[in-house]
C-alpha cells in the first residue's frame, strides 16, 4: 500500500492511506544505507507487517525540521512589531525557491500602521508580485484557504508575527494561543519536537517550530536562482556573478529600476554568506 507519513515518535511513523492511520516501522535497511524517513515523505508499506518498505522520490526535503514533499509556504509578515524586512522576507523567499516550494507573501497587523506607511509597503509589494509571488492580507481568508486545498502546506514567519491569529480565523476550533511558534494543538510554547501533519481546509498543514531559523546553505553560484527576475535579464558571461563584473545585465537593471534595489542587496548579501 502506499500513504504520507504524517506524524513521527521515536520509532513509531504514523501512515496515512485512503483516510486511515497506520502504526509503522521503517524496514532496518534504511538504517544500513542512512536513509532516514521523515514527515510528508510518500512510502510503500505493507499492509499486515506494517513495515515501510520504500520512500517514493521527493519533491523537496529538509533536515531542519525533518520534513519533506512541501507545496506552499505561507511567509507571514508583520507590518509592524516585529517590524517590517524586506530583507527577511528575501531570506524566506530564496530558501523556499531553492527548496522547490510555491510562494505566498501574506502580510499581517496591517491595522496597526498609518496608511503612509502601509502604501509605501504595498509599492513594494507591486514589485513582487509582478514577478509572480501571490501576495495576501490576513483578512483575505478566503483566498488563503483555496490557496491550502489540496496542497501541504506550511506558515512560517518570525515569531509573533501573527501566524496563530491567522489560522485562529482560518478554523476557530484549533483554538490556538497567540504568540505560539506552531500550531501545537493545547501544548506549550516549543514543549514539543515533534512534527506533524494534520488535515486542514481539503488540504494538509505542517506542524512544526522548526522553520523560524534558516541556513542558506547553498554555493554562490546557486543563490542567483533564489531570485527568479534574475532570468530576465540575461549576462553576456555565463558565469557572471552579478557582483563586480562590469556588463553585467543584472546591476544594469538595477540602475534603471528594473530590479528593486533591495532584492539586488539581499543577494549581494546572501551571495557573501554562501559556502565557496
Amino acid at each position: 500500500m502506499q500513504g504520507q507519513i504524517i506524524k513521527i515518535s521515536s520509532n513509531r511513523h504514523v501512515v496515512n492511506s485512503n483516510g486511515i492511520n497506520y502504526n509503522t516501522i521503517p524496514r532496518g535497511k534504511f538504517r544500513k544505507d542512512k536513509i532516514i524517513p521523515k514527515v510528508g515523505d510518500y512510502v510503500v508499506f505493507n499492509e499486515k507487517s506494517l513495515v515501510i518498505e520504500e520512500i517514493l522520490p521527493r519533491k523537496n526535503t529538509f533536515n531542519r525540521p525533518m520534513v519533506s514533499n512541501i507545496d506552499r509556504a505561507f511567509i507571514v509578515t508583520s507590518l509592524v512589531n516585529p517590524d517590517f524586512s524586506l530583507g527577511l522576507l528575501d531570506k524566506f523567499i530564496a530558501y523556499l525557491e531553492l527548496n522547490n516550494v510555491d510562494v505566498v507573501i501574506c502580510l499581517t497587523k496591517i491595522d496597526l500602521v498609518d496608511e503612509e506607511t502601509y502604501e509605501k509597503i504595498k509599492e513594494k509589494m507591486v514589485y513582487y508580485t509582478n514577478i509572480g509571488y501571490t501576495v495576501l492580507t490576513n483578512l483575505e481568508l478566503d483566498k488563503i484557504k483555496e490557496l491550502i486545498k489540496d496542497n501541504t502546506v506550511v506558515f512560517i514567519g518570525q515569531t509573533g508575527a501573527g501566524k496563530s491569529t491567522l489560522l485562529n480565523k482560518l478554523n476557530p476550533d484549533w483554538n490556538l494561543k497567540t504568540g505560539e511558534v506552531s500550531l501545537a494543538l493545547g501544548r506549550g510554547r516549543h514543549t514539543t519536537r515533534n512534527v506533524e501533519l494534520y488535515d486542514f481546509l481539503d488540504g494538509k498543514v505542517l506542524d512544526t517550530p522548526g522553520f523560524s531559523a534558516l541556513d542558506l546553505s547553498y554555493k554562490k553560484e546557486d543563490i542567483k536562482y533564489a531570485f527568479r527576475e534574475f532570468s530576465n535579464y540575461p549576462c553576456p558571461f555565463r558565469d557572471c556573478s552579478h557582483t563586480k563584473e562590469a556588463e553585467c545585465s543584472i546591476k544594469k537593471a538595477v540602475d534603471e529600476g528594473k530590479i528593486l534595489k533591495s532584492r539586488y542587496d539581499s543577494y549581494l548579501k546572501f551571495y557573501e554568506e554562501a559556502i565557496k
